[in-house]
């Protein structure tokens, strides 16, 4: 048994459907609560990573944090981003990636509605639901 709070267990089998998977909408990240709407999906956790459908909803602005337990990179699959990592501004559109680091701080705005994919390793469950 693993005595960390935020592990994963992986999933159970080698294939999932995202939408046999219910949706969790955020209430917090980090203990930071988002300004707006966005929701996960856990499309598939391994022992070592973890991978994630993300909608965000226009207008959501996901306020200033950082993770210390794990890195995280990310894929763009629709809409347009704003995006702060590190001190460093970028607008991100589909089929643009983008990483934070361990430590890193990092924001973002969604510009439009947006569509991502989320990879995280460790496997950690950085939120809570509403």
């Amino acid at each position: 048994m693993n005595s960390d709070p935020r592990a994963m267990e992986p999933t159970v089998g080698f294939f999932t459907v995202r939408d046999t998977i219910a949706p969790e909408r955020l209430a917090s990240v980090e203990g930071v609560r988002p300004q707006g709407k966005v929701e996960v999906r856990r499309v598939m956790v391994g022992n070592e990573i973890l991978m994630l459908h993300v909608l965000r909803e226009k207008g959501l602005i996901d306020p200033l944090h950082k993770h210390d337990d794990h890195e995280t990179v990310a894929y763009l699959i629709k809409g347009r981003l704003r995006l702060v990592i590190g001190g460093e501004e970028f607008i991100a559109e589909a089929g643009t990636s983008w990483r934070h680091p361990r430590g890193v701080e990092h924001f973002s705005e969604a510009l439009e509605d947006c569509e991502q994919l989320e990879i995280k390793s460790p496997p950690r469950k950085t939120w809570t639901t509403e």
